[in-house]
């Protein structure tokens, strides 16, 4: 069960690896293009159809057809990887239970956006972890857990692809300690760290608005940890009060900057650089994108933009 590329590299494993994979739950096609006319199906359905998988694709996952269809395939064992919350008719159903596949160090980071999150705050380390499902989400009996470092020039986008490889060799090393009994599972109650743990809501537009006003190393990791995707924004006010939201994908922290200003303030030849001051010092942002225009790096942006004196970003 699962939908986005993340999940594909786990079903590949499952498939190539030479598992009975009986059937493929995944979401609905979505509908793309300029009017919506073309539906455009899940990246683990387009890899499902690709191998002559069986693949069910509910609206609803408590809808009696989909619940009959679904015991019909009689699966000893049911592996879920970035899908849906699921309820407890579809969990319990499997005699070996169902297991879900999480891109955190649980019991750290529980929710949506686990590697997002760790990047923001400027973790040096995450990992994967496979877990029973039960009612309360992302607590379940931990299975297996593999870490893997963080290093500070990593973007949110690095550690996804470095945790999607990863887990496709820990859901087959979990399925066979499951079929082969040897899986010992641990309650997430006596792995709890010293320290405070920290959740992994869904982000939102507004949870990527940076905020200028925190120091350079929490907006440096703010802004790789929003990049490639969703990306983090900011507005660029002119003197003459107009705005324009900007996106950025790519900064750096600046050593000892010669002066502080005020908070926002942006600093620029016109030509190589742009800095812009925080509370504590200055970034150097490398790599941005206009609304409505194409991601650049900060020269060829100023090659066409020219960023007037008074320009500032919002703090």
């Amino acid at each position: 069960m699962g939908t986005p590329d993340f999940a594909v590299e786990s079903l590949r494993a499952l498939v190539e690896g030479g598992y009975n994979v009986v059937g493929v739950v995944t979401g609905p096609d979505k509908p793309v293009g300029r009017h919506g006319s073309v539906l455009q199906p899940t990246p683990v359905k387009q890899y499902a159809v690709e191998h002559g998988l069986h693949v069910l694709q509910p609206e609803r996952l408590k809808d009696e057809a989909f619940i009959e269809e679904l015991r019909s395939l009689r699966a000893d064992l049911q592996i879920v990887v970035a899908f849906r919350m699921l309820p407890e008719i579809v969990w319990a159903m499997p005699p070996l239970g169902t297991f879900n596949l999480h891109a955190s160090l649980l019991p750290q980071y529980r929710g949506a956006a686990p590697i997002n999150w760790a990047v923001i705050n400027g973790d040096t380390e995450t990992g994967v972890t496979t877990f029973f499902l039960k009612h309360e989400i992302d607590t379940g009996a931990v299975i297996r857990q593999v870490r893997v470092p963080i290093s500070d020039t990593d973007c949110v986008g690095d550690v996804h692809d470095r945790l999607m490889m990863l887990g496709g060799s820990v859901v087959c090393d979990t399925v066979d300690a499951i079929l082969d009994g040897t899986a010992q599972a641990t309650p997430q109650e006596l792995m709890l760290p010293d320290e405070e743990l920290r959740p992994a809501p869904k982000i939102f537009k507004d949870t990527c608005r940076i905020v200028w006003g925190r120091t350079s190393k929490q907006v440096y990791d703010f802004i790789r940890g929003l990049s490639p995707y969703p990306a983090a924004w900011t507005t660029l006010i002119a003197s003459d009060g107009t705005e324009q939201v900007v996106k950025v994908y790519e900064a750096v922290i600046i050593e000892k900057p010669r002066s502080l200003c005020p908070i926002g303030t942006i600093s620029t030849d016109g030509k190589t650089y742009i800095h812009v001051y925080t509370s504590d010092g200055a970034l150097s942002i490398r790599t941005l994108q206009l609304a409505g225009k194409k991601r650049m790096s900060v020269d060829d942006f100023l090659r066409g933009f020219r960023l007037a004196e008074g320009y500032r970003f919002e703090v």
